[in-house]
């Protein structure tokens, strides 16, 4: 792994950690907040993936990375509709 890719991955980091946070503290209106829930969680999965790709070396190995990329999609997927049920009911 290079400097560079480490520090690309450090920078994506950092952008994804501010770009959640300010969503979380930003006054949202209450019609908004499920939409603003799911893009936080979506920004947690792209972190969860830059970390596997670039951190752990998954991106060498591309048969892992799909299988730790669909395991870690389909349980996004799940506590996103567990987030939704209340805005649904």
């Amino acid at each position: 792994m290079t400097t560079q890719a480490l520090i690309t991955g450090w920078l994506a980091l950092l952008v994804f950690s501010f770009v959640s946070t300010l969503i979380a503290v930003w006054p949202i209106p209450a019609h908004w907040q499920a939409l603003a829930g799911a893009a936080i969680l979506t920004l947690a999965w792209l972190k969860a993936r830059v970390i596997l790709g670039r951190y752990l070396g998954l991106a060498q190995a591309p048969f892992w990375a799909r299988g730790f990329g669909v395991s870690l999609a389909l349980f996004c997927a799940l506590l996103l509709g567990l987030y939704l049920i209340p805005v649904m009911l």
